[in-house]
């Protein structure tokens, strides 16, 4: 096991002051070792892309399966130029437009530079540029491109609190940079540029709708629902954000996931409900967790994998979860409120 080193740096002090103990994880990373720290999203696990050993030990840490790639994190775009290809113009429009921000571009890898265990053998890669002070100090201070996919355990809810980071990781890793909540909650968006109109792989932090302002048409991949081929993004084959009890998406009116909720518990079960502020008081249950408000989307983005480890704290048998609207942030959202379920629907029990 492992001596997890930790440091907490205060984003409300001048990041210099911090300096040193950013040093001290970059020098980790540079000797091939891995460290989670915070970004706009959620906190990720990072280690030097390069180099095989040092990426190996993140799948160790994580119980990551092998076949699913990892994103690579940059603070500067010329570091892309690297070990990347930008075939067309609207990679550079898209990035002019959200990076530094919370948008992953897959894009032709060039061979020979990044460990292929960071591709999973794919000829793409995916690359973001985090919209965090932290973890932009902490790349530049390694030097190196750093492979990081969330700082959990695999399958379970991501983290967006250095706190969650230590439950599940503690005595795995080497380090553990604190820098407070997270803000956007969900991961990436991510973007394949490899054909000529932009396909998203996986909803994130930047909507559809935000992205085809600046490059018109961007379709959404089919394989996000399909289960039986290789990702090509994280995210997009396993069971993933899941909390220990098993949870359920309803799909109807407010009393009949009442009903649902009162047959269960005339079973003998406790259920935990999801659902959002304007309805907490509404639902009877044996435990009852707002993860935002509804009109307000954003909040429950940010919220949402919080909310889903608070309900490991409680002795719940089984979760039912509200279902959203599907545009903007919402499409993320549920995606990852589909992945944590495991695609079980309520209407699907007998």
């Amino acid at each position: 096991m492992l001596n997890t080193k930790r440091w907490s740096v205060d984003l409300k002090k001048d990041l210099s002051t911090y300096y040193p103990q950013i040093k001290q994880a970059a020098l980790l990373l540079q000797q091939n070792e891995v460290v989670a720290f915070p970004t706009e999203t959620v906190y990720g696990l990072g280690a030097n892309a390069k180099e095989t050993e040092a990426v190996k030990k993140i799948y160790e840490a994580k119980g990551r399966p092998s076949d699913n790639p990892l994103i690579v994190h940059i603070a500067e775009v010329q570091q892309l130029h690297e070990f990347a290809q930008i075939e067309n113009e609207k990679v550079k429009t898209l990035m002019d437009a959200f990076w530094p921000g919370a948008l992953t571009l897959v894009l032709p890898c060039k061979p020979g530079i990044l460990s292929k265990q960071v591709t999973a053998g794919l000829s793409t890669v995916g690359v973001r540029m985090p919209d965090h002070p932290v973890a932009l100090e902490l790349i530049r201070a390694a030097g190196l491109p750093i492979a990081a996919p969330s700082a959990n355990r695999s399958g379970k809810p991501s983290p967006t609190l250095a706190d969650h980071v230590a439950s599940d990781l503690d005595g795995r890793i080497a380090g553990i940079v604190d820098g407070g909540s997270t803000g956007i909650g969900v991961e990436s968006t991510v973007v394949s540029c490899i054909d000529e109109i932009p396909v998203i792989l996986r909803p994130g932090g930047i909507t559809k709708e935000a992205l085809e302002e600046v490059v018109g048409t961007v379709n959404v991949d089919p394989g996000l629902t399909k289960k039986d081929e290789a990702p090509v993004s994280p995210g997009m084959k396993y069971t993933h954000y899941a909390p220990e009890a098993q949870m359920y998406m309803f799909h109807g009116s407010d009393e009949e996931m009442q009903c649902h909720i009162q047959k269960y518990q005339a079973e003998g079960l406790k259920v935990g409900v999801l659902t959002t502020e304007e309805k907490k008081e509404w639902f009877a249950a044996d435990v009852v967790f707002s993860c935002g408000r509804r009109e307000k989307p954003e909040t429950v983005a940010a919220n949402l994998y919080r909310v889903l480890r608070q309900f490991d704290e409680t002795d719940v048998d089984l979760i039912i979860s509200e279902t959203f609207s599907e545009q903007g942030v919402g499409s993320a959202i549920m995606n990852r409120l589909q992945k944590a379920a495991g695609g079980r629907n309520l209407s699907s029990l007998k």
